[in-house]
């Protein structure tokens, strides 16, 4: 839970999806089995640091209902709202920013794609993160930023805080 006049973005690129059928339509395309441990794990490493969000963002792709589901299944001490969201799917920083300012709750989490993620992810923080993963933001990537805030509408890239990224362990197996 954050304090009033605070507000915290859990931001996530989808985790590893498959390619097993090259014929199917890209916004179908299921997690693979590295994605789905990905996934826990991000559940497991947001709930273990109190990190819930209160309201999802999420791209109607499989891939990233598929993330949500398996952050979803370790973060049980709430049950936030989960809006699928189609301009979300393959998404500029500008939509993303727009659709953020949308948001209600003021623990959020917003999951969607690269490129567009990685440009939003590098415009948020006030300060610049040099860690080359970062800048990558690979599948299943997460920073969490809290923005000094009263109302999601107020939201600006170079505003925020960075309180940490998450990369899975798993992501290298």
């Amino acid at each position: 839970m954050t304090p009033t006049g605070h507000r915290r973005l859990i931001l996530t690129r989808h985790a590893k999806s498959s390619w097993d059928d090259p014929l199917m339509a890209d916004a179908d395309r299921p997690l693979n089995a590295r994605g789905r441990t990905a996934a826990h794990e991000l559940g497991d490493f947001l709930a273990s640091r109190g990190l819930e969000p209160e309201e999802v963002l999420c791209s109607p792709a499989t891939r990233t209902r598929e993330t949500w589901d398996g952050v979803a299944s370790a973060v049980i001490e709430t049950r936030p709202d989960v809006h699928y969201i189609d301009s979300l799917y393959q998404a500029t920083p500008e939509t993303l920013l727009a659709v953020l300012k949308t948001a209600t709750a003021p623990t959020v989490m917003l999951i969607a794609h690269n490129p567009g993620i990685a440009e939003f992810a590098a415009s948020l923080p006030s300060r610049p993160n040099y860690d080359p993963d970062f800048r990558k933001y690979p599948t299943c990537a997460t920073l969490i930023v809290d923005f000094q805030i009263d109302d999601w509408s107020q939201v600006a890239p170079g505003q925020g805080s960075m309180l940490d990224f998450f990369l899975p362990a798993s992501r290298g197996k």
